[in-house]
């Protein structure tokens, strides 16, 4: 598991008008314990395109890259992870429409 300790969302501007609903884009610096597979010496980012759409929202894709580089790294998120991120998300994708 890790800690998510700082992040950004934007809502994303759809200017051909082709994609139903409203995207997100939320980056999330995360905090992972040395042991776990995912932890890396430069941090860790992960990028989430969240959709909301008639009261319905959801984690639409997710990558997970280093923070110093922005290199994309080949990981999946566990089942309890990728959870507690789209929680996240949920909660605060209104921010971006402040």
């Amino acid at each position: 598991m890790f800690d998510i300790t700082a992040y950004t969302v934007e809502r994303i501007k759809d200017q051909f008008g082709i994609l139903s609903g409203n995207r997100y884009e939320f980056m999330l610096e995360v905090e992972v314990d040395e042991e776990d597979e995912l932890h890396s010496d430069n941090g860790l980012l992960v990028r989430v395109v969240f959709k909301e759409e008639e009261g319905r929202t959801g984690i639409v894709k997710y990558e997970l890259l280093e923070r110093t580089t922005h290199r994309y790294l080949e990981f999946e998120l566990e089942p309890d992870e990728l959870e507690a991120v789209e929680s996240f998300c949920r909660e605060r994708y209104p921010e971006a429409d402040e």
